[in-house]
């Protein structure tokens, strides 16, 4: 099995593993997530092409991104303009 290691936070290194290898070794690689906390970054011809995550960590980053669409919101709420109606939207843009 083909592995490499990669830092991501100061001093701590991801797993980088090819696609094919986790298909050989899927239990494996997902009780290192799970239980271990590892993050382990997918590769296809030596790209990164997914990363596998605790579900702590989906969750953390479901949080975070929660709250930047909230601040979104409300610069958007604060920005001058008239409301347009949903409807009155729809039709203008044909849908």
């Amino acid at each position: 099995m083909y592995i490499k290691y990669m830092k991501y936070k100061r001093g701590e290194e991801m797993i980088r593993m090819a696609t094919s290898d986790l298909r050989k070794d899927t239990a494996d690689t997902l009780n290192k997530v799970a239980y271990g906390g590892e993050r382990i970054a997918l590769q296809r011809r030596g790209k990164d092409v997914a990363v596998i995550v605790s579900v702590e960590d989906y969750e953390l980053l479901k949080s975070i991104e929660d709250r930047a669409d909230l601040e979104t919101i409300r610069k958007i709420k604060d920005e001058p303009g008239e409301d347009v109606p949903w409807d009155d939207l729809k039709r203008e843009l044909g849908l």
